[in-house]
C-alpha cells in the first residue's frame, strides 16, 4: 500500500501548495480569481477525501473543507454578480457590492477556517503514513474503485429521471468532475462533457439567484426581467447539455 500512500501524500501536499498560493493572491488582490482558485482547491480536496471516509483524520480534514467551501461561497456568489452588473454598465451597484466582497474577503481571511484547514493539511501526510503502518489500507484500491463508480452511478440515475432536480444534477456533476479530476486512475468519464454540463448549470444557477436577488434589492429591479428571460433560455440548454452527457457517460460506460 506504500504506492498508495505515496500518491495520496503528493497529492495533499500539490494541493496544500495551491492553497497557500490562492490565499496568498487574494490577501495581495492580485488578480479577480484567487477566490475562484482557492474554491477549485478545496473541491479538489473534498473529491479526494470523500471515497476515503472512514479512515482516521477524514472527517476533520472533510469538516474544514466544508467550512472553508461554505463562508467563500457566497463571496464567489457576489463576485459573479459583481461582474455581470459591470459588463452592462451598472456601475452603482456594483460599486456597492464591490465593498461588500472586499469585507468578505478580509473576513475570510481573518477568520479561523482557514487557518484550520492549512494545520489539518499539514498534519495530513504523517496521519496517512501511521494509517498505512496500521494496515488500515489494505484492500482500498477496490473500495476506492466501487465508491467512485457510486457517484458515478448517481449521477447517471438522475440524468435519467426525467422530473429531475437541476440543484441536485448540479452537485452530482461537480463531485464527479472533480473526483475524475483527483482519482484519474479510479474513474473513467468524458471530462469535457462533464465541463458542459458544469458550465451550463451554473449559468442556469447564476440567473435563477439573480432573479431572486432582485426581488429584494431594489437597485437589481431594472435587471430582473432581462434575467427572467436569460434564465427561461438557461433552462433550455442546460437540458440540452446535459442530455449529451446522458449519452456520453452511457457511452464510457459501454466501452467500459
Amino acid at each position: 500500500m506504500t504506492a498508495l500512500a505515496n500518491r495520496l501524500i503528493a497529492r495533499f501536499i500539490t494541493l496544500e501548495v495551491a492553497l497557500l498560493a490562492a490565499q496568498a493572491r487574494l490577501t495581495a488582490g492580485t488578480d479577480a480569481e484567487a477566490l475562484h482558485d482557492l474554491r477549485i482547491v478545496v473541491r479538489r480536496l473534498r473529491s479526494l477525501l470523500r471515497p476515503l471516509r472512514g479512515l482516521p483524520g477524514v472527517d476533520s480534514l472533510e469538516a474544514a473543507t466544508a467550512e472553508v467551501g461554505g463562508l467563500s461561497s457566497p463571496l464567489r456568489d457576489l463576485e459573479v454578480l459583481i461582474g455581470e452588473l459591470e459588463r452592462h454598465g451598472l456601475d452603482r451597484p456594483a460599486v456597492v457590492r464591490r465593498r461588500i466582497l472586499q469585507q468578505g474577503y478580509q473576513d475570510l481571511l481573518a477568520g479561523s477556517a482557514l487557518t484550520h484547514l492549512r494545520q489539518c493539511l499539514t498534519q495530513w501526510p504523517g496521519l496517512l503514513r501511521e494509517v498505512e503502518r496500521e494496515g488500515l489500507l489494505k484492500g482500498m484500491e477496490k473500495k476506492l474503485h466501487r465508491r467512485l463508480l457510486r457517484q458515478q452511478r448517481a449521477l447517471q440515475a438522475a440524468l435519467a429521471d426525467p422530473a429531475h432536480d437541476r440543484h441536485r444534477l448540479r452537485l452530482l456533476v461537480k463531485r464527479v468532475r472533480y473526483a475524475a479530476e483527483v482519482w484519474p486512475h479510479q474513474l473513467s468519464v468524458p471530462p469535457d462533457a462533464l465541463k458542459a454540463a458544469q458550465s451550463a448549470l451554473g449559468d442556469w444557477h447564476d440567473h435563477l439567484q439573480w432573479c431572486l436577488r432582485a426581488g429584494t434589492e431594489a437597485d437589481l429591479q431594472p435587471c430582473l426581467v432581462r434575467w427572467q428571460r436569460e434564465l427561461a433560455a438557461a433552462e433550455v440548454e442546460a437540458d440540452a447539455v446535459l442530455r449529451q452527457l446522458q449519452e456520453a457517460l452511457e457511452a464510457a460506460a459501454s466501452a467500459d
